[in-house]
């Protein structure tokens, strides 16, 4: 019996914090729109992508500089003048 009324519960709380999200993002029109679920996820994957291709076009550029200035001091330690 205390199963069955947890579930509920949390059915019925589940289902009036989808009924606000709806009311906030559609407004009065919310009964004729649906809100994708996928659509944060779908977000949040470009956004994730994006920063792991900064991550690696700077990682690039830091490790390209450290070669050349690598590159420059053993060129300056082999010639004198």
């Amino acid at each position: 019996m205390a199963r069955d009324y947890d579930s509920q519960l949390l059915e019925s709380v589940a289902v009036r914090r989808r009924r606000l999200r709806d009311a906030v993002a559609f407004g009065s029109e919310r009964t004729r729109r649906g809100l994708d679920e996928n659509t944060g996820k779908i977000f949040g994957g470009i956004a994730l992508a994006a920063v792991l291709c900064a991550g690696c076009v700077g990682w690039s550029f830091i490790s390209h500089t450290m070669a050349e200035s690598d590159d420059q001091g053993a060129a300056e330690l082999t010639s004198p003048w």
